[in-house]
């Protein structure tokens, strides 16, 4: 049950999922996201911070 959401067997459901950012970009520096019809875009500045944009 915990797979579904990323987390480890035994983690409670409401338990937040952490992903980490290097399987997110997945080597590259911006990502897409789909979030209610609107796509948002998470990008890696050169210091490694994110920054979300509509």
């Amino acid at each position: 049950m915990g797979e579904d959401q990323g987390g480890q067997p035994g983690t409670p459901p409401d338990a937040p999922v952490i992903l980490h950012s290097d399987h997110l970009f997945q080597g590259g520096r911006v990502l897409h996201i789909l979030h209610e019809g609107a796509v948002y875009q998470l990008r890696l500045t050169k210091l490694g911070k994110l920054i979300l944009t509509k």
